[in-house]
């Protein structure tokens, strides 16, 4: 199985721990934050991994030429232009479609910056349990920028700025996201159309962990810089299965503050990630 660590930002809510490294070379408890991503990800059984950097990118080259690729197969995609999370993917396809045997084969994208104990194996379960397109770990707990799901926990929108109206995709074959309210009509051929009863959504906080099919590779038509989410709402509209895989009962912490590495690096001594 393959992999993909999105690594290329700025992380310029670390400054000033990167002003002179990249945030994947930021330490908690004498580790690396790339060190420990790819020590989870080889855990799992992953042993191919590609990499995507821009902000101090040879400092990352070379920190994986000085520990020989921690065991594993690393490609490095290096962006001049930061490309975001879909741009960034988009540019790294290649990688997962090199094997022509394996192209049915998922692959788990997950951010530099997260900290957490999901399963990836119940993960990759529910992922081909479902035939989902893509699945994004999810969890109950507050977020500026929440997700919408229903009860069949599939894609329905996203939640925007206080005061209004989320982006709703759902019945909206043409694919482009639409104002409404936070409920949505569920598809089915027994009820079905403007007279079905509405349904409220689910709104969830999406953890920056991915599993993705290769087949949805093609299908992100967006061109140049471009974030991962409104491709997952539009391919939502669309009909494809984007579903949530609700980790709630997991540890998970992001990594984007000072102030959370140094609670990060208590966990990590004597909290859920002791070793």
């Amino acid at each position: 199985m393959k992999a993909m660590i999105l690594a290329a930002g700025l992380g310029t809510r670390l400054r000033p721990l990167t002003d002179t490294r990249p945030k994947a070379l930021v330490e908690i408890a004498g580790r690396t934050l790339l060190e420990i991503t790819l020590t989870r990800l080889r855990a799992f059984g992953i042993t191919e991994v590609i990499i995507n950097v821009h902000h101090f990118a040879d400092l990352v080259i070379d920190y994986l030429k000085s520990n020989k690729n921690f065991g594993m197969r690393i490609e490095i995609s290096r962006e001049e232009v930061l490309l975001d999370t879909g741009g960034g993917l988009k540019k790294a396809a290649w990688f997962f479609l090199e094997d022509p045997t394996h192209l049915d084969e998922p692959f788990l994208l997950h951010n530099v910056d997260v900290l957490s104990t999901i399963d990836f194996a119940r993960m990759l379960q529910f992922h081909k349990e479902n035939h989902a397109l893509a699945t994004l770990a999810v969890q109950a707990r507050e977020t500026s920028r929440p997700l919408l799901f229903d009860n069949h926990l599939q894609l329905r929108g996203r939640g925007v700025a206080l005061n209004q109206d989320p982006e709703l995709v759902s019945n909206n074959p043409a694919g482009a996201p639409r104002q409404g309210t936070a409920s949505a009509v569920p598809k089915n051929e027994k009820n079905s159309g403007a007279s079905a009863p509405e349904v409220p959504l689910q709104s969830l906080a999406f953890s920056g962990i991915h599993m993705i099919s290769p087949r949805l590779l093609p299908m992100l038509t967006e061109e140049g810089i471009f974030s991962i989410i409104p491709a997952y709402l539009r391919l939502a509209a669309q009909g494809q299965n984007i579903l949530a895989f609700r980790a709630d009962t997991y540890y998970w912490r992001d990594l984007g503050r000072p102030a959370d590495l140094t609670q990060a690096t208590e966990d990590m001594k004597k909290g859920p990630l002791k070793q």
